[in-house]
């Protein structure tokens, strides 16, 4: 009877070998991969949400659904392996909460853009307004520093460990923890500032 270990490695690769396929094109693939990735999808997807608090806009199986649609519709990269497919869609993911909340926040200024000024109620610092911080910060990182904001995303969005960051990235761990710790410290500063 084979470990468990072994039956995750070959998950792994059974994975990595259908996202080959999934990428020069084979359809079927595609459709054989998605039921292997949707649990571990579901709970990227519930990473994220948790970070939204209450006003979460969308329930894990509909985040994960958008971000399905996003990927179908796109052209399907070289995916290195399992961790760097996680890695894209936990991007995916990051981008449709964002644009959600930029498209909440654009409702919200038009709706109050009909309501007398004295008669607007404090908002308080809302969790879209968090979030489009968020991504202008990481934006602002993006230009100076692109490798921070690829851990940033790969650990907050993707929920990637160290090791699996640095094997994506083919860079050592140690690299990975310095400049993570770097981009946290920046991202904390930029966000409290």
């Amino acid at each position: 009877m084979p470990t468990r270990r072994a039956v995750l490695w070959q998950n792994a690769m059974q994975i990595t070998e259908l996202l080959q396929r999934v990428h020069a094109g084979d359809q079927q693939a595609l459709n054989v991969l998605i039921p292997m990735v949707y649990g571990e999808l579901k709970k990227l997807a519930a990473g994220h949400l948790r970070r939204e608090g209450k006003a979460r806009p969308l329930d894990t199986t509909a985040l994960v659904h958008e971000a399905f649609l996003r990927l179908a519709h796109g052209q399907h990269p070289s995916y290195e392996n399992r961790s760097h497919f996680y890695g894209i869609a936990s991007r995916l993911m990051r981008q449709v909460l964002v644009d959600l909340a930029r498209a909440r926040s654009r409702e919200k200024r038009s709706a109050m853009e009909e309501v007398p000024l004295t008669e607007v109620p404090d908002l308080g610092h809302q969790p879209d307004e968090s979030i489009l911080a968020m991504d202008v910060a990481l934006e602002r990182l993006g230009r100076s520093d692109p490798l921070k904001v690829q851990l940033i995303e790969m650990r907050y969005f993707g929920g990637m460990t160290d090791e699996e960051s640095a094997t994506v990235l083919s860079i050592s761990v140690h690299v990975v923890r310095r400049e993570l710790r770097v981009a946290q410290a920046w991202l904390h500063k930029e966000m409290a500032g």
